[in-house]
């Protein structure tokens, strides 16, 4: 069944019932830009729970599922099935499902990190290779558009030959143990058996990682880190300190430094990046995600603002009101999904997506998960310099 390229792609959804904070963020991003419908779901555990999400989202009963083994199996063998699916579960369970999703042949859509562990990643990868099918990983900041123009600029070679890389992300929400209130959301990001070895590591370490790798295109060559579970009983880590060392390009080895914290107060989400050259320098704040601060060197700095004076292409594509208005975490999510779904209408046809089109893939999922086990094995060993296993 070949669907025109314009209707929209029917969506599914794994997880991301009654009380999940981030189900909703996926199902508001996939309905920004009119590209999807939700017309099934697997959308907890719970039979009941899944029942009264999937009524209170317009769900048909009979497109409700109580797993997602049921879901993926009926889905793909109906003409009308779900096209794309959206997984929005804790980490443990994104291996399992996304496995089902795609032997079914239907495109996924996946949470970050993109597994628990790095074997399951690996094996994920092998999957989605021969299932032909597209994997999008919702790493959402990289959907910013002055995190675009950033990119832009060092692939144009304003800031010149890469120097310096220094990200961060750190939160305050874990400064107590909050899992032992029986938060959701805190119990499962502190427990290794759901979420992997990894905590700030692995929940916004990857984030911060992955934004340094997206921006600047360099690629890590060894890490040096220093993991604390500074809250007593803790079994993953609350904070880290990573040193980076990039592979040379252009004879210019770049180093890096990458802080990712929960228990650091005042800090709500307070992702950054800065990446310094022979030519220039760039900063950007999450928080006020529509500047850019750019600095040519030995010239005064310049503020640059989201569709404003100096917006380049790959910015401005994916912008969506004029400069001045805020635009952010959710129309960052919104650009993943409208990219994976100009990807997933040009499968349709056979074809491939536009070459402009530029999302998060099981490549980065990998390379994510292999970034958190290798800092836990470096810290392990007092902080030895220690590759990535790829």
């Amino acid at each position: 069944m070949v669907e025109p390229d314009n209707k929209p792609i029917r969506l599914g959804m794994v997880g991301g019932g009654q009380g999940a904070f981030i189900g909703g963020v996926h199902r508001i991003a996939a309905r920004i830009d009119g590209q999807f419908t939700l017309v099934a779901g697997a959308l907890s555990s719970d039979p009941e729970r899944a029942r009264t999400s999937a009524e209170e989202l317009g769900i048909a009963e009979d497109r409700s599922y109580a797993s997602f083994a049921e879901m993926a199996e009926v889905e793909g063998a109906l003409a009308d099935g779900i096209e794309a699916v959206s997984i929005v579960t804790p980490n443990h369970l994104h291996f399992p499902a996304a496995k089902a999703f795609l032997e079914a042949g239907i495109h996924v859509i996946c949470d970050k990190p993109v597994t628990s562990n790095l074997a399951d990643a690996k094996t994920l990868a092998e999957i989605a290779e021969r299932s032909g099918k597209l994997f999008v990983l919702t790493h959402n900041y990289t959907g910013y558009p002055q995190i675009r123009q950033a990119r832009q600029m060092v692939a144009d070679g304003l800031l010149g030959d890469i120097r310096v890389v220094q990200a961060e992300y750190p939160q305050d929400w874990l400064t107590e143990k909050v899992e032992d209130s029986g938060a959701k959301g805190a119990v499962w990001r502190t427990d290794p058996a759901q979420s992997g070895v990894g905590g700030s590591t692995g929940d916004i370490g990857t984030h911060a990682f992955n934004l340094a790798r997206f921006v600047t295109g360099l690629e890590l060559d060894a890490l040096a880190a220093d993991l604390d579970a500074f809250v007593d009983g803790r079994a993953v880590d609350d904070n880290a300190n990573v040193m980076l060392r990039f592979k040379a390009q252009n004879g210019v080895a770049a180093k890096g430094m990458l802080w990712a914290s929960q228990v650091a107060p005042g800090n709500e989400n307070g992702l950054r990046l800065r990446v310094y050259g022979t030519k220039g320098g760039i900063e950007w704040f999450q928080a006020d995600p529509n500047y850019l601060w750019y600095t040519p060197f030995g010239e005064p700095k310049r503020l640059l603002t989201r569709n404003g004076a100096g917006a380049l292409p790959a910015s401005t594509r994916v912008s969506r009101i004029p400069a001045g208005h805020p635009e952010g975490y959710l129309e960052g999510f919104a650009t993943i999904y409208a990219e994976a779904a100009r990807a997933i209408k040009a499968a349709r046809g056979g074809r491939q997506g536009p070459a402009e089109v530029v999302f998060p893939t099981i490549a980065d999922g990998v390379e994510g998960v292999a970034f958190v086990e290798a800092c836990v094995r470096s810290s392990q060993n007092d902080g030895a310099w220690t590759k990535l296993d790829l």
